[in-house]
């Protein structure tokens, strides 16, 4: 009996001695192949990866446009679409501050006024791409790629200093990217060269700043925008500008806090003519179109003092054109 149970075992634990030694040989060993890429969200590519809520979300945003004939709009025009297809849903400050290192997140059940506008740019941009929509991993992973362009610089998730936390700077490295036009020195913008150092100053209120090196990284980021500065159109010439400013235009409210460049940001709409905002507002609780236009809204706002107007343009990343590709056929 003795013998027949250690055959046994020798049966049983012969091939996972020899998984085990394949894994460990793939991970160690310092040739190539190594595992498979892995993609934003930190899953490997070509993998089904989102909550299945998310995916229906995004699913549904993607079928009611198609139907629309959004995708063959203006990248501002179709932005204008997705965006008023989101109208209602929930306002949720912090979704991108969440435990653990920086990772892309993504998450479709509640919005912030930057999240807000990137994922209606993301999802405009997805709509020009030719993915495969019967493909959900591929639409997934082509999601991924195209919220980390705009979210993080260089268009990647690199810790915590990464991403593009301020707005002015989300513009400008946009721009870089050929994603967006500033075009707010044309429309009778003026140059803002206040310095910007939030975050630094209040390290307390960023979790990830507990950490020297990203802290240290923050204030080099901080001192580059300052020495740049930046153009913002003042709020009593907004009014004036208004017939310049189109649909989908990203609209960022400049701040009057020392040290902050943006506080709130938001996609320009005509209703019945006249120019609003749409955006997730603090106060409004889910993402909404402004009742005021947008000229009357900034000046009712005492810690805003203008705007910042970036026009969307059809996009190309990493000499990869993502426009004018036909969309193929549907779910």
């Amino acid at each position: 009996a003795g013998s027949m149970t250690t055959k046994a075992y020798r049966a049983i634990m012969g091939p996972i001695a020899v998984v085990l030694l394949f894994v460990a040989g793939m991970y160690l060993s310092p040739f190539e192949p190594h595992p498979p890429p892995v993609g934003p969200a930190g899953t490997p590519l070509g993998q089904i990866s989102w909550d299945d809520e998310d995916w229906e979300v995004l699913a549904l945003t993607l079928r009611r446009a198609l139907d629309e004939g959004v995708d063959t709009l203006p990248i501002g025009e179709a932005m204008g679409r997705v965006g008023r297809s989101l109208v209602g849903t929930p306002y949720v400050p912090h979704t991108l501050e969440v435990e653990g290192p920086e990772r892309l997140v993504i998450d479709f059940s509640g919005l912030d006024c930057v999240t807000f506008v990137e994922n209606v740019w993301a999802t405009a941009a997805l709509l020009r791409s030719g993915v495969d929509y019967a493909d959900r991993a591929a639409v997934e992973d082509e999601y991924e790629r195209l919220l980390s362009l705009i979210r993080y610089r260089r268009g990647y998730v690199d810790g915590y200093p990464s991403r593009l936390h301020y707005f002015s700077e989300w513009i400008a490295d946009a721009e870089q990217k050929l994603l967006v036009d500033d075009v707010t020195a044309e429309l009778g913008g003026v140059v803002d060269r206040e310095p910007i150092d939030f975050m630094s100053t209040h390290p307390d209120a960023y979790r990830q700043l507990a950490d020297p090196e990203a802290l240290q990284a923050i204030r080099e980021i901080e001192a580059g925008l300052s020495a740049r500065g930046r153009v913002y159109l003042p709020q009593e010439r907004i009014a004036a500008a208004s017939g310049s400013i189109r649909e989908g235009d990203v609209i960022a409210a400049t701040s009057t806090v020392p040290g902050l460049d943006v506080a709130h940001t938001g996609i320009a709409i005509r209703v019945d003519g006249e120019l609003r905002l749409m955006h997730a507002p603090l106060v409004g609780e889910t993402v909404q179109i402004s009742e005021r236009s947008l000229p009357d809204r900034i000046l009712g706002i005492d810690g805003q003092d203008g705007i910042i107007v970036a026009r969307p343009l059809e996009p190309i990343a990493a000499g990869r054109d993502v426009g004018r590709a036909p969309a193929p056929g549907g779910f």
